[in-house]
């Protein structure tokens, strides 16, 4: 008897500790947010399910339902800060109604202004404020150094600490999208603010896009679920695709080579270098794209769909076509709503030529507060600019896409990756001396006569390198026969696959697994 109640002692006590871990799962951890390819996901996932598919036939508990899920998907992502989240669909929601009912253009004009002034003042307080203040407290220095000013004390800026949402770029553009649609008079506004909150804080793509468009999303919201055997089949493969890119290749190859040489480039040859910038092209291009894939279908499997938002990038052949496969859903909202407002191309081509650079420098301020960023986005606007110019003055290259002739268009793929991985040096180093270290060594200290060394010492990066390369550039065809094997094979050979994708992520984890690259975005 005495060793029954021992028993039951110990049970209970398991099951406290068992319960009071989940409780502590449950909570925010500032080191650990909430990531698709965490086993706290699938878990969590899996349980959403449970209750989601019930709840398909039923509009408004299902709308609520998903709300309060995202909600909660956004505090494992930012803790209280989903609050944020909540004051910026509240706001919107209520202009958006009052500027449909609003016949008077000027009021019209005034509560877009009130709209971007909340989501812009927000985005620069959190992301910009130190930038900006630390960049006014340099120019005041040599501003009173230049003018000889004796008594003039050195103006030393220590920077606040503040929080940076997750995703705050993201679900800020989002609105305000809804905000100019309404005022375009290309939709009407929603009549219900959970519905609103819906639409903005929608999880698969809450933190890191695709930037969802109020047009193409919110009129599924009214819809009955449907998915598919073919839909399904679809959100499976690009799930599993998402895994392989993030978990698999980009994370590994991060922490075992392209960390290490950007942050000590001269550690390194010049080969080593150029190696480290095309292992982050296709380390953030993986990260990313790989986050869209996971959202995408994740989104598809409980019946919305988004469009593409990365389309093999780095087979462009141009700079202009780069940007139409890369990172889709920011490049058109730009083009959209800042590009066409500023004027566009209907203002003589030395104004499309301004826009254009103005448009990519807000662009490059939008990926992050920092001269570097800032100098990215001139370096892109400038591209565009020069290949804008050369498509009007010169008629051999006004042929593009598909009707290039093969040579020059593999000529135009290899000039447009190197000057997008270019890009990527300043983009990626952590200071602008880092990035001409870099380029020095490559310059300077090349040695290609490390690279069978290298090889041997790097085998796996090499390998992974090599194999997420070769995956880029695979015809579509070849890639949609892959997503028709995923498609046509038996429920029971999918989860064998979604089991063997987490069997291999689980041996990879042993290299830890890193944030999602445009979470700080």
């Amino acid at each position: 008897m005495k060793d029954l109640l021992t028993d039951i002692d110990l049970n209970g006590l398991f099951s406290h500790l068992s319960w009071q871990k989940l409780g502590e799962e449950l909570l925010y951890h500032p080191d650990a947010p909430m990531l698709f390819s965490s086993g706290l996901f699938l878990f969590l996932f899996i349980g959403f399910l449970m209750i989601y598919l019930p709840l398909r036939n039923h509009l408004r508990a299902r709308i609520l339902y998903v709300t309060l899920f995202s909600l909660f998907f956004y505090y494992k992502s930012s803790g209280l800060w989903f609050g944020l989240l909540l004051c910026t669909a509240t706001s919107d929601f209520l202009i958006g109604r009052r500027l449909s009912l609003t016949v008077s253009r000027r009021l019209r004009k005034l509560l877009v202004v009130l709209s971007l002034c909340i989501n812009l003042g927000m985005l620069a307080y959190f992301k910009y404020f130190n930038f900006l203040a630390g960049l006014l407290a340099q120019l005041g220095n040599e501003l009173g150094h230049g003018l000889g000013i004796q008594e003039w004390q050195t103006l030393a800026y220590e920077p606040f600490d503040i929080f940076l949402p997750v995703g705050i770029s993201f679900f800020t553009f989002q609105s305000l999208s809804y905000i100019i649609e309404i005022y375009r008079r290309k939709i009407e506004p929603v009549y219900r603010w959970i519905d609103y909150l819906f639409y903005v804080s929608f999880f698969p793509q809450l933190v890191a896009g695709p930037i969802v468009r109020a047009r193409e999303f919110i009129p599924q919201i009214y819809r009955t679920p449907a998915v598919s055997r073919a839909q399904f089949g679809e959100g499976l493969f690009l799930v599993l695709c998402g895994l392989i890119k993030k978990v698999v290749i980009s994370d590994y190859i991060s922490l075992n080579f392209v960390d290490r040489v950007f942050d000590a480039p001269l550690l390194y040859t010049g080969l080593e270098n150029l190696l480290g910038i095309y292992g982050y092209a296709l380390q953030i291009y993986c990260d990313f794209s790989g986050y869209s894939d996971m959202a995408i279908g994740i989104a598809l499997l409980l019946g919305f769909r988004f469009s593409i938002n990365f389309d093999s990038p780095y087979q462009s052949a141009t700079i202009t076509e780069f940007w139409r496969r890369w990172h889709i859903s920011l490049s058109s909202w730009l083009r959209d709503y800042l590009y066409i407002s500023l004027g566009g191309n209907r203002k003589g081509k030395i104004r499309t030529y301004i826009n254009l650079l103005i448009t990519m420098l807000l662009g490059g301020l939008w990926h992050g507060a920092s001269l570097r960023f800032i100098l990215w986005g001139a370096l892109h606007g400038l591209s565009l600019a020069v290949h804008k110019f050369v498509m009007g003055r010169f008629r051999f290259f006004k042929k593009s896409g598909s009707e290039m002739g093969p040579f020059r268009r593999l000529w135009g793929i290899l000039f447009t990756f190197h000057l997008v991985c270019f890009g990527w040096i300043f983009f990626r180093a952590g200071s602008m001396q880092l990035a001409w270290e870099m380029l020095s060594q490559i310059a300077f200290d090349f040695h290609p006569e490390v690279f069978t060394q290298f090889v041997s010492g790097y085998q796996t990066v090499c390998i992974l390198m090599l194999a997420g390369y070769i995956f880029h550039f695979m015809p579509k065809r070849i890639e949609n026969a892959m997503q028709g094997l995923v498609t046509r094979s038996p429920l029971f050979v999918q989860a064998l696959m979604l089991v063997v994708v987490i069997f291999v992520i689980v041996q990879m984890k042993s290299a830890g697994v890193q944030p999602f690259i445009y979470f700080r975005f």
